[in-house]
Protein backbone atom coordinates (compact mmCIF):
# COMPACT_ATOMS: atom_id res chain seq x y z
CA UNK A 1 0.00 0.00 0.00
CA UNK A 2 1.30 3.21 -1.00
CA UNK A 3 1.43 6.10 1.80
CA UNK A 4 1.30 10.03 1.42
CA UNK A 5 0.80 12.86 3.52
CA UNK A 6 -1.96 15.11 2.33
CA UNK A 7 -1.64 18.74 4.38
CA UNK A 8 -5.41 20.34 4.91
CA UNK A 9 -6.66 22.29 7.76
CA UNK A 10 -10.41 21.05 6.74
CA UNK A 11 -11.25 18.26 8.45
CA UNK A 12 -14.03 17.34 6.36
CA UNK A 13 -11.83 17.61 3.46
CA UNK A 14 -9.20 15.72 4.89
CA UNK A 15 -11.56 13.17 6.13
CA UNK A 16 -13.34 12.58 2.77
CA UNK A 17 -10.38 12.51 0.53
CA UNK A 18 -8.24 9.83 2.89
CA UNK A 19 -11.10 7.65 2.68
CA UNK A 20 -11.77 8.08 -0.73
CA UNK A 21 -8.06 7.45 -1.05
CA UNK A 22 -8.19 4.31 1.67
CA UNK A 23 -10.51 2.72 -0.64
CA UNK A 24 -7.81 2.38 -3.59
CA UNK A 25 -5.05 1.11 -1.15
CA UNK A 26 -3.39 4.86 -0.23
CA UNK A 27 -2.71 5.16 3.16
CA UNK A 28 -3.26 8.72 3.94
CA UNK A 29 -1.63 10.70 6.85
CA UNK A 30 -3.61 14.00 7.43
CA UNK A 31 -1.76 17.19 8.76
CA UNK A 32 -3.59 20.02 9.67
CA UNK A 33 -0.95 22.42 10.35
CA UNK A 34 1.62 23.73 7.83
CA UNK A 35 4.30 24.83 10.00
CA UNK A 36 4.03 21.10 11.39
CA UNK A 37 4.73 19.36 7.84
CA UNK A 38 7.72 19.50 7.51
CA UNK A 39 8.66 17.03 10.40
CA UNK A 40 6.01 14.77 9.62
CA UNK A 41 6.84 14.50 6.46
CA UNK A 42 10.44 13.39 6.56
CA UNK A 43 9.70 11.30 9.66
CA UNK A 44 6.97 9.46 7.38
CA UNK A 45 8.81 9.16 4.45
CA UNK A 46 5.73 8.75 2.25
CA UNK A 47 5.57 8.14 -1.39
CA UNK A 48 3.69 11.43 -2.47
CA UNK A 49 3.43 15.05 -0.31
CA UNK A 50 -0.68 16.55 -1.08
CA UNK A 51 -0.59 19.70 -0.21
CA UNK A 52 -3.27 22.43 0.33
CA UNK A 53 -2.07 26.46 -0.22
CA UNK A 54 -4.17 28.07 2.71
CA UNK A 55 -2.62 25.80 5.69
CA UNK A 56 -2.34 27.54 9.18
CA UNK A 57 1.47 27.86 10.34
CA UNK A 58 3.24 28.03 6.83
CA UNK A 59 1.34 28.05 2.88
CA UNK A 60 1.44 25.33 0.67
CA UNK A 61 3.78 27.39 -1.57
CA UNK A 62 6.37 28.24 1.18
CA UNK A 63 6.36 24.64 2.61
CA UNK A 64 6.76 23.01 -1.18
CA UNK A 65 9.80 25.14 -1.72
CA UNK A 66 11.28 24.84 1.52
CA UNK A 67 10.20 20.58 1.44
CA UNK A 68 11.86 20.30 -1.87
CA UNK A 69 15.49 20.58 -0.64
CA UNK A 70 15.52 18.02 1.69
CA UNK A 71 13.02 15.63 0.15
CA UNK A 72 12.65 14.43 -3.76
CA UNK A 73 9.30 12.57 -4.23
CA UNK A 74 6.17 13.82 -6.24
CA UNK A 75 4.66 16.93 -4.57
CA UNK A 76 0.98 17.89 -5.69
CA UNK A 77 -0.63 20.74 -4.86
CA UNK A 78 -4.70 20.28 -4.08
CA UNK A 79 -6.45 23.88 -3.94
CA UNK A 80 -9.66 25.70 -4.43
CA UNK A 81 -7.34 28.52 -6.00
CA UNK A 82 -8.07 28.61 -9.69
CA UNK A 83 -5.27 30.79 -10.95
CA UNK A 84 -2.74 30.58 -13.65
CA UNK A 85 0.07 32.88 -11.69
CA UNK A 86 -0.73 30.02 -8.55
CA UNK A 87 0.20 26.96 -11.25
CA UNK A 88 3.21 28.71 -12.21
CA UNK A 89 4.36 29.99 -8.94
CA UNK A 90 4.09 26.17 -7.41
CA UNK A 91 6.03 24.50 -10.13
CA UNK A 92 8.74 27.38 -9.95
CA UNK A 93 8.70 26.54 -6.29
CA UNK A 94 9.23 22.94 -7.18
CA UNK A 95 5.51 21.27 -7.10
CA UNK A 96 5.15 17.85 -9.62
CA UNK A 97 1.38 18.61 -10.24
CA UNK A 98 -1.17 21.47 -9.17
CA UNK A 99 -4.83 19.93 -8.94
CA UNK A 100 -8.06 22.26 -8.37
CA UNK A 101 -10.63 20.69 -5.40
CA UNK A 102 -13.06 20.59 -7.80
CA UNK A 103 -11.34 18.34 -10.06
CA UNK A 104 -13.74 14.58 -9.51
CA UNK A 105 -12.02 12.07 -7.55
CA UNK A 106 -11.42 9.80 -9.95
CA UNK A 107 -9.25 11.85 -12.23
CA UNK A 108 -7.85 13.12 -8.91
CA UNK A 109 -6.77 9.33 -8.00
CA UNK A 110 -5.35 8.22 -11.57
CA UNK A 111 -3.10 11.61 -11.36
CA UNK A 112 -1.84 10.47 -8.18
CA UNK A 113 -1.37 7.04 -9.13
CA UNK A 114 0.89 8.49 -12.05
CA UNK A 115 3.20 10.38 -9.73
CA UNK A 116 3.12 7.48 -7.37
CA UNK A 117 4.11 5.21 -10.53
CA UNK A 118 6.80 7.29 -11.57
CA UNK A 119 8.35 7.99 -7.92
CA UNK A 120 8.32 4.22 -7.66
CA UNK A 121 10.09 3.67 -11.39
CA UNK A 122 12.95 6.44 -10.64
CA UNK A 123 14.02 5.31 -6.95
CA UNK A 124 13.93 1.46 -8.49
CA UNK A 125 17.44 -0.21 -6.71
CA UNK A 126 20.21 0.78 -9.76
CA UNK A 127 20.69 -2.90 -9.86
CA UNK A 128 16.97 -3.66 -11.41
CA UNK A 129 17.11 -0.27 -13.55
CA UNK A 130 20.32 -1.98 -15.02
CA UNK A 131 17.89 -4.93 -15.89
CA UNK A 132 14.65 -3.01 -16.75
CA UNK A 133 15.83 -0.26 -18.40
CA UNK A 134 18.76 -0.78 -20.98
CA UNK A 135 19.24 2.69 -21.90
CA UNK A 136 22.98 4.39 -21.60
CA UNK A 137 23.71 7.29 -20.72
CA UNK A 138 23.18 9.97 -23.64
CA UNK A 139 26.47 12.57 -24.64
CA UNK A 140 26.05 15.47 -26.46
CA UNK A 141 29.53 17.35 -26.31
CA UNK A 142 29.63 18.38 -22.63
CA UNK A 143 26.48 17.41 -21.51
CA UNK A 144 25.83 13.91 -20.26
CA UNK A 145 22.68 12.42 -19.09
CA UNK A 146 22.51 9.44 -16.96
CA UNK A 147 18.97 7.88 -16.79
CA UNK A 148 20.32 4.84 -14.21
CA UNK A 149 22.01 7.25 -11.82
CA UNK A 150 19.66 10.31 -12.68
CA UNK A 151 22.76 12.32 -12.62
CA UNK A 152 23.18 15.16 -15.39
CA UNK A 153 26.75 16.62 -16.08
CA UNK A 154 27.82 19.41 -17.90
CA UNK A 155 30.99 20.18 -18.79
CA UNK A 156 31.96 17.93 -15.38
CA UNK A 157 30.20 19.93 -13.38
CA UNK A 158 26.65 17.88 -12.02
CA UNK A 159 23.45 19.72 -12.53
CA UNK A 160 20.67 19.05 -9.77
CA UNK A 161 17.18 18.42 -11.54
CA UNK A 162 14.05 17.29 -9.61
CA UNK A 163 12.36 14.36 -10.77
CA UNK A 164 10.24 16.16 -13.23
CA UNK A 165 12.70 18.32 -14.79
CA UNK A 166 14.97 14.92 -15.20
CA UNK A 167 11.94 13.24 -17.12
CA UNK A 168 11.50 16.08 -18.98
CA UNK A 169 15.21 16.52 -20.34
CA UNK A 170 15.60 12.32 -21.07
CA UNK A 171 12.14 13.25 -22.92
CA UNK A 172 13.56 15.56 -24.84
CA UNK A 173 17.35 14.29 -25.17
CA UNK A 174 15.68 11.05 -26.70
CA UNK A 175 14.36 13.30 -29.10
CA UNK A 176 17.35 14.78 -30.05
CA UNK A 177 16.85 17.09 -33.57
CA UNK A 178 13.10 16.22 -32.96
CA UNK A 179 10.57 19.07 -32.42
CA UNK A 180 8.50 17.97 -29.57
CA UNK A 181 4.97 19.73 -29.10
CA UNK A 182 3.56 20.58 -25.73
CA UNK A 183 0.64 17.97 -26.60
CA UNK A 184 3.22 15.28 -26.78
CA UNK A 185 5.35 16.07 -23.65
CA UNK A 186 2.45 16.64 -21.63
CA UNK A 187 0.88 13.07 -22.65
CA UNK A 188 4.48 11.18 -22.06
CA UNK A 189 5.47 13.09 -18.47
CA UNK A 190 1.75 13.23 -16.97
CA UNK A 191 -0.41 11.22 -19.40
CA UNK A 192 -2.93 14.66 -19.82
CA UNK A 193 -3.54 16.19 -23.07
CA UNK A 194 -2.88 19.84 -23.90
CA UNK A 195 -5.25 21.81 -23.56
CA UNK A 196 -3.96 25.14 -24.49
CA UNK A 197 -3.54 26.62 -21.25
CA UNK A 198 -1.16 24.39 -19.37
CA UNK A 199 1.84 26.63 -18.82
CA UNK A 200 3.63 24.14 -16.62
CA UNK A 201 5.74 22.58 -19.76
CA UNK A 202 6.96 26.19 -20.70
CA UNK A 203 7.78 26.77 -17.24
CA UNK A 204 9.44 23.28 -16.98
CA UNK A 205 11.30 24.35 -20.00
CA UNK A 206 12.53 27.82 -19.17
CA UNK A 207 13.64 26.50 -15.45
CA UNK A 208 15.48 23.54 -17.48
CA UNK A 209 17.80 26.28 -19.51
CA UNK A 210 18.32 28.12 -16.63
CA UNK A 211 19.98 25.42 -14.82
CA UNK A 212 21.72 23.82 -18.47
CA UNK A 213 23.18 27.32 -19.13
CA UNK A 214 21.17 28.21 -22.15
CA UNK A 215 20.55 31.39 -23.16
CA UNK A 216 17.27 32.73 -21.59
CA UNK A 217 16.62 35.74 -24.51
CA UNK A 218 18.02 33.54 -27.64
CA UNK A 219 17.79 29.79 -26.52
CA UNK A 220 20.07 27.73 -28.83
CA UNK A 221 20.33 24.31 -26.70
CA UNK A 222 16.52 24.25 -25.80
CA UNK A 223 15.27 25.80 -28.77
CA UNK A 224 11.48 27.23 -29.00
CA UNK A 225 10.28 26.64 -32.33
CA UNK A 226 7.53 28.70 -32.94
CA UNK A 227 3.59 27.48 -32.87
CA UNK A 228 5.24 24.09 -33.11
CA UNK A 229 7.09 22.94 -29.53
CA UNK A 230 10.83 22.53 -28.53
CA UNK A 231 13.90 21.05 -30.01
CA UNK A 232 16.67 19.56 -28.02
CA UNK A 233 19.69 20.72 -30.55
CA UNK A 234 22.25 18.07 -29.96
CA UNK A 235 25.30 19.51 -31.09
CA UNK A 236 24.85 22.75 -29.34
CA UNK A 237 26.62 21.17 -26.29
CA UNK A 238 30.35 21.31 -27.73
CA UNK A 239 31.35 24.22 -25.24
Amino acid sequence: MNKIVFVEDDPEVGALIAAYLGKHDIDVIVEPRGDCAEAVILRENPELVLLDIMLPGKDGMTLCRDLRSQWQGPIVLLTSLDSDMNHILSLEMGASDYILKTTPPAVLLARLRLHLRQHAANTTPAAQQNTLTPHKALRFGSLSIDPVNRQVLLAGNEIVLSTADFDLLWELATHAGQIMDRDALLKNLRGVSYDGMDRSVDVAISRLRKKLLDNATEPYRIKTVRNKGYLFAPHAWEN
